[in-house]
């Protein structure tokens, strides 16, 4: 089996979000599929297989983190879309069957591809007590993000306290099932990005994700909302940073972004 790492969100290598690929031709048990996400250690480790003709779907596509599976994750679908494209194991839109239902990806002639993901439905939430401490700053807003998202998304005052902020990551996975989304409106949008996230996933063994495409199912319509745009374009600002661009249709996002492959080799266990 051929086994790659991708860099999503982002057109260099080193910098975006990896993930590890792995194309099968069907899904072996799920203690191999977890062990492989632990031994490749980055936070999503997506499988694929190719499904038969004349289905509503054209693959089948899992994500694992180091930790557990779970029900959603951009940037490793962006990763596996970029290695369909680029190895010619797919042609024109794909399909994926999921476990949050069909999602599409198609690739442009810029190298670009483009995610169709479901709005995650925002929630008016009560600030929990105790997670600005955790947070170390002072949110202004706290919205539920749905099932699929399983976050807490939080907005802050600006986008210097989401680049200085030092949480307790123990203490922020109280709050919510995968973790905190925080966020504010970007200080001079002539950079190229309209908000600024940061995203900290503590129950799912990911501290701090570096460029989260589900996230921005819920940072797209938040942000949509308040600037009155429907498409804007969203710096994630980790270590290893990357923009989404995001164009919310109602229960639709569609979220673009580059990829890159940066590693290839030979899986043997």
């Amino acid at each position: 089996m051929r086994i790659r790492i991708v860099d999503a969100f982002t057109d260099r290598p080193f910098t975006g979000n990896p993930a590890g690929v792995v194309l099968l031709d069907a899904f072996p048990d799920d203690t191999w599929l977890q062990n492989v996400a632990r031994e490749v250690n980055h936070p999503e480790t997506a499988f694929a297989h190719r499904l038969p003709e004349d289905g509503e779907a054209d693959w089948a596509l899992r994500w694992f983190t180091p930790e557990t599976e779970v029900a959603m994750c951009g940037h490793a679908t962006l990763a596996t879309a970029h290695v369909l494209s680029t190895t010619g194991a797919h042609t024109g839109p794909v399909r994926f069957a999921t476990l949050s239902g069909v999602l599409v990806a198609t690739a442009h002639e810029d190298g670009s591809l483009t995610l169709d993901f479901p709005t995650a439905p925002l929630t008016p939430a009560e600030l929990p007590d105790g997670v600005a401490e955790a947070l170390s700053a002072q949110p202004l807003t706290a919205l539920d993000t749905g099932p699929n998202i399983g976050d807490l998304l939080l907005e802050l005052a600006d986008e210097k306290t989401v680049l200085g902020l030092a949480p307790d990551l123990r203490a922020l996975g109280r709050y919510s099932e995968r973790g905190v989304i925080a966020t504010a409106r970007a200080e001079d949008p002539s950079q190229g990005y309209d908000f600024v996230s940061r995203c900290f996933f503590p129950n799912v063994g990911i501290d701090e994700d570096h460029v989260t495409g589900s996230a921005h199912t819920a940072l797209a319509p938040f942000w949509s909302d308040r600037l009155g745009r429907r498409a804007l374009t969203g710096l994630q600002a980790s270590r290893r940073s990357g923009l989404v661009r995001t164009e919310v249709h109602g229960d639709r996002t569609l979220l673009t972004g580059h990829a890159v492959t940066v590693i290839e080799g030979e899986l043997l266990a």
